[in-house]
């Protein structure tokens, strides 16, 4: 298979970046919220919702603007502390261009599993194919591409929730035609770590809770889900309070979740409180 060049990695992705370029140049949208927005279409292109992209290619550039505000809603959304869900759903213009239901609550409910999935697409796809777009509007225009990229800095990033934007440092012309960094969107969760599939657990004072409990409560609801449980350090006199549990998929964060901050089980009388993990690195 012949190495691949920029000029057909940017043909395999011509409508995306037509669309890219609508937002950034022709709107003069914000550049990394643009970002987000397109690494947003192309994650729910790779679950359930195909060739919504391809479907903007006609539209008017006003119409398309409206369908970005949409999807810069569906981001606010992601934020635990954003609560503006309307029961109409919130989301007219997708839903229609979508030809499928699709709400804001569907992100509060799918936060966790969203944000992995747009973060991977972030960095492993839009930082791929729109970086000499990035260039241009950022004010460094460029008529060839280089081998290796440097550093570029946008504005907009580290963000709060999708961490940082990285142009790899990457010839793409020893890449092959098969190489699936290049090609395929249909896995976005490749980059999950065991930190974005960790829940922090709480046991009331009093109540002392059983590793065999905490198994039994979450594999009877959630089947087979559980990769690694550390229950909290404890002694003979003290109880365990707490406990970390990593789970096998993100989505199953999601589930136990369900648009809520913590979420709360009993047991034998006892009560569990299951939250995401947060590392605190500085700490």
């Amino acid at each position: 298979m012949a190495p691949i060049s920029i000029e057909e990695l940017h043909t395999f992705h011509i409508i995306d970046r037509e669309v890219f370029f609508r937002l950034v140049i022709k709107l003069a949208r914000n550049p990394a919220q643009s970002l987000l927005v397109m690494a947003l279409w192309l994650w729910l292109e790779s679950i359930k919702y195909p060739n919504f992209v391809h479907k903007m290619v006609g539209l008017s550039d006003s119409m398309i603007d409206y369908i970005a505000n949409e999807a810069v809603a569906c981001l606010r959304c992601l934020n635990l502390e954003y609560n503006k869900t309307p029961d109409s759903g919130g989301l007219p213009l997708t839903t229609i261009l979508m030809q499928k239901k699709i709400s804001l609550q569907f992100f509060r409910q799918k936060r966790f599993t969203a944000i992995t999935g747009i973060r991977y697409v972030l960095n492993n796809i839009c930082a791929r194919i729109f970086t000499d777009i990035l260039q241009y509007v950022l004010g460094n225009p460029s008529t060839s591409y280089p081998s290796h990229y440097r550093p570029m800095i946008v504005p907009g990033f580290p963000h709060p929730l999708f961490g940082t934007f990285t142009i790899p440092i990457l010839n793409f012309e020893e890449l092959d035609l098969l190489d699936p960094r290049i090609w395929i969107k249909m896995h976005p969760y490749d980059g999950t770590t065991d930190d974005d599939k960790t829940m922090f657990l709480t046991f009331s004072k009093g109540f002392p809770v059983t590793e065999e409990e905490v198994r039994h409560i979450f594999t009877s609801l959630y089947g087979d889900c559980i990769k690694i449980l550390n229950m909290g350090i404890g002694n003979m006199s003290e109880q365990v309070l707490f406990a970390t549990m990593v789970v096998n998929n993100i989505e199953t964060i999601d589930e136990i979740l369900n648009g809520n901050h913590v979420a709360k089980f009993r047991l034998n009388g006892k009560h569990i409180w299951a939250r995401k993990y947060e590392r605190r690195d500085n700490i």
